[in-house]
């Protein structure tokens, strides 16, 4: 159950109106000032210079270029949104010394915005040496749990004209336009070839999505009869875009494991993002005036607020640092979720200072204010029953919360703690709710979660700077 903090009257748990405070960020943000200084500046040279030409690719797409009558250039008509992404997550254990030479990769993504055109963002982030691919393609799935694509709507991706590319050692690409009509809710095809070794292979590890694989190039194979590989990670690809005639905007959801979707059902789309998405399209159809807003999955299991994972580049860097890449990265992005907190106690149980938890969060409303994009945060949800449950983490989570409700760290709250915790023992997960490690909730634990989630929170922009 939810409260309203007007103090109104408290919604039955099925029929949730959840918590939506608004508040001014600021009270944490000199806290972390000098960090979020330093943060920016390392991730300039670790991620932004990497990409550069690929956000400029972006930008020029966006803005109409192309030339006339070109079959990529972009229609004049729409708003290019981000219909899938993901973050890029590390490089594949076991593919260190040859990547995927000799193999076709066909990544499964499932999309939330339809369109008129397609472009594709590929990454090559933790590779060790330039990614050389020499065809790549973007088809609709021709149904569930198969590699076969529906015929007429397979197209080769180019680059810059060409069909081959090469991906500098952390770096990133941007496919150039096609014209292919992309269905909102559906599944989308997007296979890569490269014929030699290129070192590790950049990948998200938590996909809950079947993907596939084939010997040789097969990137145009429409049967799909050649993809005897099955995969549950995501390769290469970290973002489809698209020109939507359905979608005026991008809403992306910035988490970590409980955003990632982790122990929610293979293939069933069963992450919150998901059933927000859904919840969201549902309400359009049925006149609900709402922003027609797509929404993107920029989960990462395991990611902190304040600290990076070991590597160079981080293989989990924290959110402060990730934020250029995975949030200000996407298309036309208008609203940022923000739901991270945990793992920044579970990781340091015992030294999880509430307060340098809170600085970081205020840290993110201000990087995403500074672009005029709103926040919508949410507080810490019960974790008792996990292996790293401590009476002094909850003391930490419960200090988090109680900042993050007072107002002045997001725009706009949801209180999943409050829509997702058992009556009897507010640490833990009702029952129902929980997967079964007292951390990450089940499928129902997820659609709770996105139901607690007022869609009206998703309105306006970022608060007016004075």
């Amino acid at each position: 159950m939810t409260r309203r903090r007007d103090g109104g009257p408290a919604v039955p748990p099925r029929a949730p109106e959840p918590l939506a405070r608004q508040g001014r960020p600021g009270r944490y943000g000199a806290l972390l000032a000098a960090m979020v200084a330093a943060v920016v500046s390392v991730s300039a040279v670790i991620f932004v210079g990497a990409s550069a030409d690929g956000a400029r690719g972006r930008d020029a797409l966006a803005r109409g270029a192309g030339r006339p009558g070109d079959p990529v250039a972009p229609a004049s008509a729409g708003t290019w949104v981000t219909a899938w992404a993901t973050a890029p997550g590390g490089g594949e254990p076991g593919t260190e010394s040859v990547g995927l030479a000799g193999r076709s990769v066909r990544n499964v993504v499932h999309t939330s915005a339809g369109g008129t055109r397609a472009r594709v963002t590929l990454s090559n982030l933790h590779g060790r040496a330039p990614l050389t691919l020499t065809h790549a393609s973007i088809a609709v799935s021709a149904g569930p749990d198969t590699a076969a694509a529906l015929a007429d709507t397979m197209r080769a991706l180019t680059f810059a004209g060409s069909p081959s590319v090469v991906v500098p050692a952390g770096g990133q690409v941007v496919s150039d336009a096609v014209r292919v009509r992309i269905p909102r809710d559906g599944h989308v095809l997007i296979s890569t070839y490269s014929p030699v070794p290129s070192g590790p292979v950049t990948y998200h590890e938590h996909a809950r999505q079947i993907s596939w694989v084939a010997e040789g190039e097969h990137t145009r194979d429409t049967t799909g009869a050649a993809y005897d590989g099955r995969s549950t990670v995501w390769r290469y690809v970290t973002a489809l875009d698209v020109l939507s005639d359905d979608s005026e905007g991008t809403v992306v959801v910035l988490g970590d494991s409980l955003t990632d979707g982790v122990s929610s059902t293979v293939g069933a789309d069963a992450r919150w993002p998901d059933v927000l998405s859904d919840r969201l399209r549902t309400a359009l159809a049925a006149g609900r005036d709402l922003p027609r807003y797509s929404v993107v999955n920029a989960g990462l299991s395991g990611n902190r607020v304040l600290t990076d994972g070991p590597g160079l580049p981080p293989r989990n860097p924290s959110a402060l640092r990730r934020f250029d890449r995975d949030v200000l990265g996407r298309a036309h992005v208008r609203v940022v979720v923000v739901v991270l907190g945990i793992n920044d106690i579970l990781r340091a149980p015992g030294a999880a200072d509430p307060e340098r938890i809170v600085g970081g969060l205020t840290a993110l409303t201000e990087r995403a204010h500074a672009q005029g994009l709103k926040v919508v945060g949410a507080t810490l949800m019960p974790y008792r029953g996990h292996r790293a449950y401590t009476p002094s983490g909850e003391d930490v989570r419960q200090r988090v919360n109680a900042e993050i409700r007072d107002g002045g760290v997001f725009d706009e709250v949801v209180d999943f703690d409050e829509a997702v915790r058992d009556g009897y023992d507010p640490r833990r997960f009702r029952a129902g709710y929980d997967s079964g490690d007292g951390l990450h909730p089940s499928d129902e634990g997820y659609a709770r979660m996105a139901e607690a989630f007022e869609l009206k929170a998703l309105e306006g922009g970022a608060p007016a700077r004075l």
